[in-house]
């Protein structure tokens, strides 16, 4: 199996929804309930345009096919998409605030190739580039392991409120430079 990463553009929203979807339904179900799941997709899971506007998200691709995405970001915006947003999303300050690390699904035909690593260490040079000297990000319980292996830490635990009335444990974490 061979991918290669690249910028997502507008036109891809449509079919970077549908992964997200496809992935979270399957490897999130370990840790998290149907409900909370589909809870979660198009809000917590959802596309954030702000990403690929700024052409800080990417996608991994094989013949064509999106298998992967993920990005980080110099908003204010901590994670969830476009359905979660309220007003303007300001940008951060590198000389004190942290990037954030968002929305990274993968297909889980492809789960544990190296998409999720490849593509997070893009963003972790990308950011350094920026000028921040950390990062921070909220992991699902599937997800914190592998930013524990790859040197996050875990700052809280907290739940984010779904609209169908259930709650999302998640973990919040963060890497310094």
């Amino acid at each position: 199996m061979k991918w290669s990463v690249r910028l997502a553009q507008e036109e891809d929203a449509p079919a970077i929804e549908m992964l997200i979807g496809i992935s979270a339904r399957v490897l999130q179900s370990s840790h998290y309930s149907e409900a909370q799941i589909e809870g979660a997709i198009g809000s917590v899971f959802g596309v954030d345009h702000q990403l690929i506007i700024d052409r800080t998200y990417f996608l991994a691709e094989d013949k064509w096919q999106i298998v992967g995405c993920g990005g980080w970001s110099k908003r204010k915006t901590l994670f969830g998409g476009d359905a979660l947003k309220t007003g303007i999303d300001n940008e951060l300050d590198s000389t004190c605030d942290s990037a954030r690390i968002r929305a990274f699904f993968v297909h889980p035909a492809w789960a544990r190739c190296g998409i999720g690593r490849a593509m997070l260490q893009r963003c972790e040079k990308a950011i350094q580039v920026a000028g921040f000297r950390s990062i921070e990000l909220v992991a699902t319980l599937p997800g914190e392991p592998f930013y524990r292996a790859c040197g996050y830490s875990q700052d809280e635990r907290f739940e984010v409120p779904l609209a169908n009335g259930v709650t999302l444990p998640v973990v919040r974490m963060i890497k310094q430079f």
